[in-house]
Protein backbone atom coordinates (compact mmCIF):
# COMPACT_ATOMS: atom_id res chain seq x y z
CA UNK A 1 0.00 0.00 0.00
CA UNK A 2 1.48 3.14 -1.49
CA UNK A 3 0.84 6.70 0.53
CA UNK A 4 -0.62 9.44 -0.92
CA UNK A 5 -0.65 12.35 0.78
CA UNK A 6 -3.10 14.97 -0.29
CA UNK A 7 -2.45 17.10 2.77
CA UNK A 8 -0.47 20.06 3.30
CA UNK A 9 1.09 19.16 6.97
CA UNK A 10 1.71 15.33 7.19
CA UNK A 11 5.10 14.44 9.68
CA UNK A 12 6.80 13.34 6.00
CA UNK A 13 5.60 14.56 2.98
CA UNK A 14 2.97 17.00 3.63
CA UNK A 15 2.40 19.59 1.01
CA UNK A 16 4.11 17.03 -1.89
CA UNK A 17 1.15 15.98 -3.50
CA UNK A 18 -1.51 18.57 -2.67
CA UNK A 19 -2.51 19.09 -6.59
CA UNK A 20 -3.91 17.13 -9.15
CA UNK A 21 -0.93 16.97 -11.20
CA UNK A 22 1.02 16.16 -8.02
CA UNK A 23 -1.02 13.41 -7.13
CA UNK A 24 -1.35 11.95 -10.56
CA UNK A 25 2.18 11.84 -10.69
CA UNK A 26 2.31 9.98 -7.17
CA UNK A 27 0.00 7.74 -8.14
CA UNK A 28 1.51 6.76 -11.25
CA UNK A 29 5.70 6.43 -9.60
CA UNK A 30 3.31 3.96 -6.85
CA UNK A 31 1.80 1.81 -9.55
CA UNK A 32 5.57 1.78 -11.56
CA UNK A 33 7.16 1.04 -8.23
CA UNK A 34 4.49 -2.55 -7.83
CA UNK A 35 2.23 -0.52 -5.31
CA UNK A 36 -0.97 -2.97 -4.65
CA UNK A 37 -2.46 -0.19 -3.37
CA UNK A 38 -2.73 3.66 -3.41
CA UNK A 39 -3.89 4.84 -0.25
CA UNK A 40 -5.24 8.39 -0.95
CA UNK A 41 -5.76 10.89 2.69
CA UNK A 42 -6.72 14.47 2.99
CA UNK A 43 -6.81 15.09 6.83
CA UNK A 44 -3.40 14.45 8.80
CA UNK A 45 -3.68 12.40 12.02
CA UNK A 46 0.13 12.33 13.06
CA UNK A 47 0.28 13.33 16.32
CA UNK A 48 -1.13 17.09 17.03
CA UNK A 49 -2.35 17.82 14.39
CA UNK A 50 -4.91 20.29 14.18
CA UNK A 51 -8.65 19.07 13.02
CA UNK A 52 -9.70 20.02 9.75
CA UNK A 53 -13.25 20.60 8.73
CA UNK A 54 -15.67 18.20 6.96
CA UNK A 55 -15.97 20.50 3.93
CA UNK A 56 -11.80 21.09 3.41
CA UNK A 57 -11.01 17.26 3.59
CA UNK A 58 -13.80 16.95 1.20
CA UNK A 59 -12.44 20.05 -1.14
CA UNK A 60 -9.17 18.59 -0.91
CA UNK A 61 -9.99 15.03 -1.24
CA UNK A 62 -12.53 14.24 -3.62
CA UNK A 63 -10.80 15.97 -7.37
CA UNK A 64 -7.86 14.47 -6.31
CA UNK A 65 -9.63 10.92 -6.07
CA UNK A 66 -11.52 11.38 -9.12
CA UNK A 67 -8.27 12.42 -11.12
CA UNK A 68 -6.65 9.41 -10.38
CA UNK A 69 -9.41 7.02 -10.70
CA UNK A 70 -9.41 8.48 -14.18
CA UNK A 71 -6.22 8.57 -14.52
CA UNK A 72 -5.44 5.03 -13.68
CA UNK A 73 -8.90 2.80 -14.01
CA UNK A 74 -7.66 -0.46 -12.56
CA UNK A 75 -6.12 0.64 -9.93
CA UNK A 76 -7.39 0.03 -6.13
CA UNK A 77 -8.25 3.05 -4.25
CA UNK A 78 -8.35 3.00 -0.41
CA UNK A 79 -9.16 6.42 1.49
CA UNK A 80 -8.08 7.53 4.81
CA UNK A 81 -10.47 9.29 6.62
CA UNK A 82 -11.96 8.73 10.16
CA UNK A 83 -15.49 10.66 8.51
CA UNK A 84 -18.50 8.23 7.54
CA UNK A 85 -19.84 11.10 5.25
CA UNK A 86 -15.98 11.66 3.36
CA UNK A 87 -15.98 7.90 3.19
CA UNK A 88 -19.37 7.86 1.37
CA UNK A 89 -18.40 10.82 -0.98
CA UNK A 90 -14.76 9.15 -1.83
CA UNK A 91 -16.67 5.46 -2.65
CA UNK A 92 -18.81 7.32 -4.91
CA UNK A 93 -15.64 9.48 -6.70
CA UNK A 94 -13.87 5.72 -7.52
CA UNK A 95 -12.32 4.63 -4.16
CA UNK A 96 -12.89 1.06 -2.97
CA UNK A 97 -11.07 0.96 0.19
CA UNK A 98 -12.15 2.70 3.67
CA UNK A 99 -9.05 3.12 5.80
CA UNK A 100 -10.52 4.13 9.16
CA UNK A 101 -7.39 5.52 11.49
CA UNK A 102 -10.25 5.84 14.34
CA UNK A 103 -11.19 2.23 13.86
CA UNK A 104 -15.32 3.58 13.92
CA UNK A 105 -14.74 5.58 17.50
CA UNK A 106 -14.71 9.29 15.84
CA UNK A 107 -17.54 8.73 13.76
CA UNK A 108 -20.72 6.76 15.16
CA UNK A 109 -21.59 6.32 11.57
CA UNK A 110 -18.88 4.88 10.15
CA UNK A 111 -19.66 1.46 10.55
CA UNK A 112 -22.62 1.71 9.59
CA UNK A 113 -21.96 3.52 5.97
CA UNK A 114 -19.08 0.83 5.49
CA UNK A 115 -21.63 -1.73 5.65
CA UNK A 116 -24.25 0.33 3.09
CA UNK A 117 -21.81 0.99 1.03
CA UNK A 118 -20.34 -2.34 0.73
CA UNK A 119 -16.50 -2.11 0.50
CA UNK A 120 -13.57 -3.71 2.53
CA UNK A 121 -12.57 -1.81 5.81
CA UNK A 122 -9.50 -1.08 7.60
CA UNK A 123 -9.74 -1.20 10.84
CA UNK A 124 -7.16 0.34 13.04
CA UNK A 125 -6.51 0.76 16.69
CA UNK A 126 -6.02 4.52 18.85
CA UNK A 127 -6.33 5.37 21.78
CA UNK A 128 -7.92 8.79 22.04
CA UNK A 129 -7.67 11.28 18.99
CA UNK A 130 -4.82 12.38 16.93
CA UNK A 131 -4.72 15.85 19.39
CA UNK A 132 -4.68 13.83 22.51
CA UNK A 133 -2.97 10.22 21.09
CA UNK A 134 0.76 10.81 22.51
CA UNK A 135 -0.77 11.98 25.75
CA UNK A 136 0.87 9.54 27.88
CA UNK A 137 -1.18 6.52 26.44
CA UNK A 138 -1.68 3.85 29.20
CA UNK A 139 -2.41 0.14 28.57
CA UNK A 140 -2.47 -2.98 31.22
CA UNK A 141 -0.56 -5.18 28.56
CA UNK A 142 -0.86 -3.43 25.45
CA UNK A 143 -0.82 -6.25 22.71
CA UNK A 144 -3.93 -7.54 24.71
CA UNK A 145 -6.10 -4.45 25.42
CA UNK A 146 -5.30 -3.72 21.37
CA UNK A 147 -6.72 -7.58 20.47
CA UNK A 148 -9.32 -7.36 22.70
CA UNK A 149 -10.67 -3.70 21.11
CA UNK A 150 -10.21 -5.19 18.17
CA UNK A 151 -12.00 -8.12 18.20
CA UNK A 152 -14.78 -6.03 19.94
CA UNK A 153 -15.00 -3.72 16.86
CA UNK A 154 -14.86 -6.79 14.29
CA UNK A 155 -18.04 -8.17 15.85
CA UNK A 156 -19.56 -4.90 15.45
CA UNK A 157 -19.07 -4.97 11.88
CA UNK A 158 -20.19 -8.79 11.59
CA UNK A 159 -23.46 -8.00 13.01
CA UNK A 160 -23.72 -5.24 10.36
CA UNK A 161 -22.44 -7.30 7.94
CA UNK A 162 -19.36 -5.99 7.40
CA UNK A 163 -16.73 -9.14 6.61
CA UNK A 164 -14.45 -8.08 4.75
CA UNK A 165 -11.54 -6.56 6.95
CA UNK A 166 -8.21 -5.48 7.20
CA UNK A 167 -7.08 -5.14 11.09
CA UNK A 168 -4.29 -2.34 12.16
CA UNK A 169 -2.82 -2.05 15.33
CA UNK A 170 -2.25 1.45 15.18
CA UNK A 171 1.60 1.85 15.31
CA UNK A 172 2.18 5.31 16.72
CA UNK A 173 -1.65 5.78 17.34
CA UNK A 174 -2.07 6.75 21.12
CA UNK A 175 1.61 4.62 22.11
CA UNK A 176 4.53 4.82 23.48
CA UNK A 177 8.04 3.64 21.66
CA UNK A 178 8.22 0.86 24.05
CA UNK A 179 4.21 -0.03 23.40
CA UNK A 180 4.66 0.22 19.44
CA UNK A 181 7.70 -2.33 19.66
CA UNK A 182 6.02 -5.05 22.23
CA UNK A 183 3.14 -4.65 19.74
CA UNK A 184 5.41 -5.30 17.03
CA UNK A 185 7.09 -8.07 18.14
CA UNK A 186 3.61 -10.16 19.42
CA UNK A 187 1.97 -8.76 16.37
CA UNK A 188 1.46 -12.57 15.29
CA UNK A 189 -1.26 -12.58 18.09
CA UNK A 190 -3.51 -10.82 15.78
CA UNK A 191 -3.84 -13.86 13.59
CA UNK A 192 -6.23 -15.00 16.23
CA UNK A 193 -8.67 -12.36 14.67
CA UNK A 194 -8.81 -14.30 11.46
CA UNK A 195 -8.62 -11.33 9.11
CA UNK A 196 -5.12 -10.47 7.41
CA UNK A 197 -3.22 -7.29 8.82
CA UNK A 198 -1.79 -4.19 8.01
CA UNK A 199 1.02 -2.99 9.14
CA UNK A 200 1.75 0.85 9.11
CA UNK A 201 5.88 1.64 9.99
CA UNK A 202 6.90 3.60 7.58
CA UNK A 203 9.10 6.75 8.85
CA UNK A 204 7.47 6.67 12.22
CA UNK A 205 8.90 8.49 15.28
CA UNK A 206 9.54 4.90 16.95
CA UNK A 207 11.69 4.37 14.06
CA UNK A 208 13.61 7.24 13.64
CA UNK A 209 13.59 8.73 17.30
CA UNK A 210 15.59 6.12 19.11
CA UNK A 211 18.32 6.90 16.78
CA UNK A 212 18.49 10.36 17.19
CA UNK A 213 17.68 10.25 13.29
CA UNK A 214 14.81 12.24 11.46
CA UNK A 215 11.45 10.69 9.05
CA UNK A 216 13.86 11.49 6.16
CA UNK A 217 17.19 9.27 7.31
CA UNK A 218 14.08 6.60 8.68
CA UNK A 219 14.27 4.49 5.43
CA UNK A 220 16.42 1.68 6.63
CA UNK A 221 14.82 0.92 9.97
CA UNK A 222 11.32 1.34 7.82
CA UNK A 223 12.63 -1.60 5.85
CA UNK A 224 13.82 -3.55 9.08
CA UNK A 225 10.81 -3.02 11.26
CA UNK A 226 8.39 -4.11 7.95
CA UNK A 227 10.72 -7.18 7.60
CA UNK A 228 9.53 -8.37 11.49
CA UNK A 229 5.93 -7.32 10.60
CA UNK A 230 6.33 -9.91 7.52
CA UNK A 231 7.43 -12.54 9.74
CA UNK A 232 5.03 -11.83 12.46
CA UNK A 233 1.79 -12.44 9.91
CA UNK A 234 1.22 -8.92 8.52
CA UNK A 235 0.12 -9.01 5.27
CA UNK A 236 -0.40 -5.16 4.01
CA UNK A 237 2.61 -2.84 4.42
CA UNK A 238 1.50 0.89 4.44
CA UNK A 239 4.68 3.05 2.83
CA UNK A 240 6.06 5.45 1.64
CA UNK A 241 8.83 4.08 -0.12
CA UNK A 242 7.26 1.61 -2.06
CA UNK A 243 9.70 0.34 -4.22
CA UNK A 244 11.68 -0.67 -1.33
CA UNK A 245 8.81 -1.98 0.07
CA UNK A 246 8.35 -4.30 -2.89
CA UNK A 247 11.46 -5.56 -3.14
CA UNK A 248 11.52 -6.58 0.69
CA UNK A 249 8.44 -8.40 0.28
CA UNK A 250 10.11 -10.65 -2.94
CA UNK A 251 13.00 -11.00 -1.52
CA UNK A 252 11.19 -12.43 1.64
CA UNK A 253 8.76 -14.63 -0.55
Amino acid sequence: MGILNATPDSFYDGGQNNTIETAIQRAGQIIEEGGDIIDIGAASTRPGAEEISVEEELHRLIPIVKAVAAAYPDAILSVDTYRAVVAAEAIAAGAHIVNDIAGGTMDSDMFATVAKLGVPYILMHIQGTPQTMQHNPEYTDVTADVLLHLSKKVNELKLLGVTDIIVDPGFGFGKTIEQNYQLLNELDQLQLLGYPILAGLSRKGMIYKPLGLTAAEALPGTIAANKIALEKGASVLRVHDVKEAVELVMGYR
